[in-house]
């Protein structure tokens, strides 16, 4: 499955490419934190977050290329289930993110062997909300009025997935995913 890419570990030399992807604008309008980060505070969140334990973050590469982060927050063993999230670089290519979104949700159920994985998405990203729907998400709720994102108040998604339902969708997704960028199985 390498035409997908890959999901490998963050190194501490390309946290700065990572703080520079998400404080792009394109990236951070779709974020609750919508303001720039320093990188002095970029690198204190990110010693926090590689020790905590609960928290997983992933580079995406593409043909060897850095394309993305992917991210599972609060994972919760006991539960079997986690938040999710992921952003790809402000340069990457078309369909980069149902590649992205393919390989982290095999990811969740086979490596963090997860039953649940869930998302908060604001409501006016609707191609994300669209693509998550794609890949079996169903809404299980809207959090109305729960951002105040420029001088408004923002509705949040509220998305899940469970084993079973990608399980469900998975070949169709791996065949659609082949078909749109040229590969055959």
């Amino acid at each position: 499955m390498s035409s997908f890419g890959v999901l490998r570990q963050i190194s501490d030399n390309e946290l700065e490419l990572m703080l520079e992807w998400r404080n792009s604008p394109h990236i951070r309008r779709n974020m609750y934190t919508q303001d720039e980060i320093s990188l002095d505070s970029h690198l204190l969140w990110w010693e926090a977050m590689k020790n905590s334990g609960k928290h997983r973050y992933l580079m995406y590469d593409l043909n060897n290329q850095p394309s993305g982060i992917v991210a599972f927050v609060d994972v919760d063993q006991s539960n079997k289930n986690s938040s999710w999230a992921f952003y790809s670089s402000p340069s990457a290519a078309k369909g980069t993110g149902a590649r992205m979104e393919f390989l982290a949700l095999d990811y969740a159920f086979s490596e963090l062997h997860l039953h649940k994985l869930y998302c908060e998405v604001l409501a006016y990203n609707l191609p994300v909300i669209n693509m998550h729907k794609k890949f079996g998400f169903r809404e299980e709720g809207i959090f109305v009025d729960q951002y105040f994102i420029n001088e408004s108040f923002v509705n949040v998604h509220r998305m899940g997935l469970t084993r079973s339902e990608w399980n469900g969708v998975r070949a169709k997704m791996e065949k659609r995913i082949l078909l749109l960028s040229g590969t055959k199985k």
